[in-house]
């Protein structure tokens, strides 16, 4: 309920709307229950004495039921039931003045001042009058929006999707909220849709009509020009690509409606190529998500990333009240923290310049910040540069890791989330290896932390691994649509090459999401979680679909070239060891990985002859060292 302090003026108006329209029912039921006769005079004096206080109670029971604080433009089904609920009141209210004190005042000897059909008669009338104007005013912006969406220069369009897709947007067309287009028809997968209206706008059929539907409406005179995918039009039995490379052939333009999340405005963007390389994404509970995070103080380490920035979006949607985001480069740190001040939600934002392998750097921050979460995106990433410097990978994967996790310890946080990958797994890279020492340092912390602790809250270590991204920084899918715009050839290291992808949205979300889990007391054994990343993916079919989604035939006006495997990559990527079977942990597109534990000592020991060799760049003693850490490093290259 709204304040009374924060009431407008607007408020106030419609407050003595409401007054008027209780004064009105009250009166008009009256007189009609009576025809304005002798017993409408003679009870006529009763009536006024009493009028003035029911109007007051009238008013303070619209308040309670948010009648006087509902925008009229925005009346709906909600605001209806109100108003039946006040007219229910009110007269109940009239009952019990009718027959508990009136009549009781004159002990049974005269009749009562209303009785059953004048209250009957008020209950009507008084939600007639107090629904009246409202949905007058609501009809009349109504037909007002609905003509200027068709007359300033709006573009025919069809919509694509589901009817409950299609609503929201159309909903939000006729609000305002989504300009310059106007629907004239739904074509929906569904066959229950077919033959239905949704708001006046007819299902014109099936997603194969499309050709047929354009050009009915070209022969009348009424071209369309745009299609609008919603996103039930990119469920696999929607056949997503169909649509759009019809439109194409069409000459339509094509958006899509990205999110129907709750809270988010309806907004349209372009279709990218990688919303038709997905597979369905997992459920997420967001509600869990705002929960872990709602309130609290995060860091994210690499946050101007592509995976960093997106982990730094997702907090503040889901309510943190502070974030540092500490970013080794400084317009990444730049761009990132403009784009998060765009959300306004209130929390506390800070960039830091900073990087992970200057410890006493990161320990300062984190001790000034005092974060409640860390999430530790920060590292080197691409295979074929770190098989060159294998050094530089020891110095930010391993060690700059070593130093946000004994930072997060020493500022009291209670978790800190590694960003790992599925390379990780029986390690044939630079990047693999690192990374995977990384977790091992996060689990032997973790395990200590919780010996320590015997049974007590401590902060908890978790890594998360995943596969490639769709669309992030260095990822195939930009290069390839850069290698289409620029004419061909598009370059595939082999044609067996295959790999793991999913949006970097689901994710994020899905890290969020792991570190709920470990936060949880029933299963604090789990340090190591890995995303379910649904199906490899060939990258020459990938490769294949992109040059076909543009429009153009592989191997005819783009060519697909094999460049050979560059150091450190492997044709299958994959999700769990040998030795370490997935393990089921009750969420869904998240399991649970048991991988080798080596205790602190020993890691320290490594840790100590790394830095060693690196001060004298000594490349077999690293190689020596983290093969002794990690012996299946190597074993399964193919």
């Amino acid at each position: 309920m709204t304040p009374v302090s924060q009431l407008t003026r607007r408020n106030y108006m419609i407050a003595a709307h409401d007054a008027l329209a209780v004064a009105i029912a009250l009166l008009a039921s009256f007189y009609l229950r009576f025809d304005g006769g002798d017993a409408f005079y003679a009870r006529l004096p009763l009536l006024l004495r009493i009028l003035p206080l029911f109007v007051a109670f009238s008013v303070v029971i619209c308040y309670v039921f948010n009648l006087t604080t509902t925008k009229w433009r925005f009346i709906s089904l909600p605001d209806a039931l109100n108003i039946l609920r006040v007219a229910t009141v009110l007269a109940v209210a009239l009952i019990v003045l009718d027959y508990a004190f009136i009549f009781a005042a004159a002990n049974g000897k005269s009749p009562v001042l209303f009785g059953r059909i004048t209250i009957v008669l008020y209950w009507f009338l008084q939600v007639f009058t107090l629904s009246a104007l409202r949905f007058g005013y609501r009809y009349f912006r109504y037909t007002r929006i609905r003509r200027h969406a068709q007359t300033d220069g709006a573009s025919a369009t069809l919509l694509i999707g589901r009817a409950a897709d299609a609503e929201v947007l159309i909903r939000a067309i006729e609000s305002g909220a989504v300009k310059q287009l106007w629907p004239v028809g739904v074509l929906s997968p569904s066959a229950a849709d077919r033959g239905q209206s949704i708001r006046n706008v007819p299902v014109l059929g099936g997603l194969d009509d499309l050709e047929d539907v354009v050009r009915d409406y070209a022969g009348r005179g009424k071209p369309i020009s745009r299609v609008v995918m919603t996103p039930s039009a990119f469920e696999p039995e929607a056949h997503p690509e169909a649509v759009l490379i019809r439109a194409k052939r069409l000459g339509l333009l094509v958006s899509r409606l990205p999110s129907l999340e709750s809270g988010d405005v309806p907004r349209l963007t372009n279709v990218a190529v990688e919303d038709l390389l997905l597979r369905p994404s997992h459920k997420i509970d967001y509600a869990r998500l705002e929960a872990l995070v709602k309130g609290k103080a995060v860091i994210v380490t690499g946050g101007g990333g592509s995976i960093g920035s997106e982990i730094c979006d997702r907090v503040m949607t889901f309510g943190a009240a502070r974030l540092l985001v500490l970013e080794h480069s400084e317009p990444a740190l730049y761009a990132i923290t403009e784009r998060l001040t765009e959300h306004a939600t209130g929390a506390t934002i800070e960039g830091r310049i900073a990087d992970i392998r200057d410890r006493e750097r990161i320990m300062n921050l984190m001790k000034e910040f005092k974060p409640d979460i860390v999430f530790h995106a920060a590292a080197l990433k691409h295979v074929p540069i770190l098989e060159r410097d294998w050094s530089e990978g020891v110095k930010t994967n391993i060690f700059g890791s070593v130093n946000v996790a004994d930072a997060a310890r020493a500022a009291g946080a209670e978790a800190m989330v590694m960003i790992s990958t599925d390379k990780a797994i029986e390690p044939v890279s630079m990047l693999g290896l690192t990374k995977r020492f990384a977790e091992m340092y996060c689990q032997a912390l973790d395990h200590d932390l919780m010996v320590q602790s015997a049974g007590k809250p401590h902060m908890r270590l978790i890594s998360v691994r995943f596969g490639n991204v769709l669309a992030s920084n260095g990822s195939v899918v930009p290069k390839f649509k850069a290698q289409i715009e620029a004419g061909g050839p598009l370059t595939v290291t082999h044609p067996d090459m295959v790999r793991y992808f999913m949006t970097i949205r689901e994710a994020c979300d899905l890290v969020l999401t792991a570190a709920t889990h470990a936060l949880t007391p029933a299963r604090p054994d789990v340090s190591v979680y890995v995303l379910n990343m649904g199906q490899p993916v060939k990258i020459v079919e990938m490769a294949e679909r992109m040059i076909r989604l543009s429009g153009l035939e592989p191997g005819i006006d783009i060519q697909i070239v094999f460049t050979g495997i560059r150091p450190g990559e492997r044709l299958n990527e994959i999700l769990f060891a040998t030795e370490e079977p997935p393990k089921e942990i009750g969420v869904a597109g998240i399991m649970a990985a048991k991988p080798n534990e080596p205790p602190m000592q020993t890691l320290r020991k490594w840790l100590a002859a790394l830095e060693e060799a690196i001060a004298r760049d000594d490349r077999s003693t690293i190689g020596a060292v983290l093969k002794d850490a990690v012996p299946e490093f190597g074993s399964h290259a193919a």
